[in-house]
């Protein structure tokens, strides 16, 4: 650039940036004067405090406007003010430090809709992903899968809870944001989404999944001898009356007990999960949300509409991927002595989200915490079992065998040879792959079988390799249900373990 084509030309650079900085600040000097006075205020009642709380909040606002107004007017090229605007809300929903509360594009609000009412393109994952590069404890902020949705592309590629996707297309998933990891999952059914996955400290494996339509699930049920099995998928305006259709099934078939598997769901509407309550409780409260804005601070008691019989016993099943409206079912159903729960400490999400539209697009932001019946609040804590059933765990030897078995792809290659094996045949592969990667023969042999699930439409129910399903059985058909209720609340188990802390010294 010569020295005619500009004004400063002939200026020391610090003599531009001074120039910039002294327009900067003139523009937005007004916008400081009232912070001014609010620091200058020493009273520290609840008046004064809401009066200078709204200053800061009007001094911000404004600041954010001539902000806005300043980069269109100044910027070194003109730019979009939507993408300015969308930029300053995801910055603004971000700094919450709240994974639950986020900017939300027109794609964003689509797909929760879809979610909750209909169908969509994507995996079939339900995930969730720290803020940032990092997580909590220092670790990269990748993406962790909460629960597979099943009879997807995701819940047959053999993605578990807890499994964390660490590449999405050979891109590494800590640098992305939630909504950039959805824009690679989500998409056209038919295209082909090449995912890393990490299971554990050491297990990494590639997976290919090709996205489909997911419909969205709700409910599935049959009957266990004479107990009625019952399994909710998601919590939406269908799925209490899919539940209704399961247990006047079972009351046709004269059922004496019932299983309520809520086992990778990951929650859904908080309406849906109190009509669910409602079919085991006659009236009753059944959650509370707690916040600071009174509207958001109410009461849900259960409908006296109670379907299941209060002399039909009742069991809940539970593991890491139950959360949000699962865990309000859960909670309540445990708090009101309905109901017995096996499996494994839930997921742990006890706040409330509001979305909120706005021309096309919108935001999603926390508005309340939840307590169960009890008073407790399971954020981050989650439900524990009364009755803990966990599957087999890895040793460090399995899961470098189990590696090396899942990169030679032969339990895939073996079912697809064999759509129809026979029991024999499952046995005598089986047997092949103890000898050759010394892994258990039930594990090998659950493995296969989640294998064949996975070409087809999962069955039901697995009585021969789900622990805690079994467990679950036996206790309704040993008797023992009735010795083993009423069980402690969730609030009395929380004092308790207070209780048990080591006093200082």
């Amino acid at each position: 650039m010569s020295d005619k084509g500009s004004r400063f030309g002939k200026l020391p650079l610090s003599w531009v940036w001074i120039a910039a900085t002294a327009v900067l600040c003139a523009a937005f000097a007004f916008a400081l004067v009232p912070g001014a006075a609010a620091q200058g205020s020493g009273d520290s009642n609840s008046a004064a405090n809401i009066q200078s709380q709204n200053t800061q909040v009007r001094r911000y606002s404004a600041i954010i406007q001539n902000v806005f107004d300043f980069v269109q007017r100044h910027y070194v090229e003109e730019p979009d003010p939507r993408v300015i605007f969308e930029g300053a809300m995801h910055g603004m929903l971000n700094a919450l430090g709240d994974p639950y509360s986020s900017f939300m594009s027109e794609s964003d609000m689509k797909d929760i809709n879809d979610t909750t009412q209909g169908s969509f393109g994507g995996v079939g994952l339900y995930i969730n992903k720290p803020i940032g590069e990092r997580a909590a404890d220092g670790s990269p902020a990748y993406v962790e899968v909460a629960s597979p949705i099943e009879d997807t592309p995701g819940w047959r590629a053999g993605i578990n809870p807890g499994d964390f996707i660490i590449e999405i297309d050979g891109e590494p998933t800590d640098k992305l944001s939630m909504d950039e990891v959805l824009a690679r999952l989500r998409g056209a059914p038919g295209i082909d989404v090449h995912l890393l996955i990490r299971r554990g400290e050491r297990l990494e494996f590639p997976v290919i999944i090709t996205r489909a339509i997911i419909e969205v699930p709700t409910a599935k049920y049959a009957m266990i001898g004479d107990t009625g099995y019952l399994k909710l998928l998601t919590f939406t305006p269908m799925t209490a009356d899919r539940a209704r259709d399961a247990i006047n099934e079972f009351r046709s078939r004269n059922y004496k007990s019932m299983i309520l598997d809520l086992r990778n769901n990951y929650g859904g509407l908080l309406d849906s999960a109190v009509e669910i309550s409602s079919l085991f409780l006659d009236g009753g409260l059944v959650v509370s949300t707690r916040s600071r804005i009174p509207s958001e601070t109410r009461n849900f008691n259960a409908r006296r509409s109670q379907v299941v019989s209060t002399d039909i016993p009742v069991i809940v099943l539970i593991n890491r991927g139950s959360a949000s409206a699962s865990e309000i079912v859960a909670g309540a159903l445990k708090d009101r002595g309905r109901a017995y729960l096996v499996g494994e400490k839930t997921f742990g999400k006890g706040s409330v989200q509001q979305v909120y539209p706005l021309e096309g697009v919108g935001f999603k932001i926390t508005t309340a915490h939840y307590y169960t019946p009890s008073d407790m609040n399971i954020d981050k804590i989650g439900i524990p079992p009364d009755r803990e059933v966990k599957f087999p765990e890895y040793t460090d030897i399995e899961i470098e065998k189990l590696g090396e078995l899942i990169s030679a792809n032969k339990i895939p290659g073996f079912v697809k040879e064999n759509p129809n094996a026979t029991a024999a045949q499952v046995e005598t592969f089986a047997q092949n792959l103890v000898r050759e990667y010394q892994l258990n023969l039930s594990l090998l042999k659950r493995l296969i079988r989640n294998e064949q699930n996975r070409t087809s439409i999962a069955p039901v129910y697995d009585m021969e390799y789900d622990v805690q399903l079994i467990e679950a059985v036996n206790i309704l058909q040993s008797g023992a249900y009735p010795g083993l209720m009423p069980t402690k609340t969730l609030k009395a188990i929380q004092e308790d373990t207070s209780n048990d802390l080591p006093l200082a010294s």
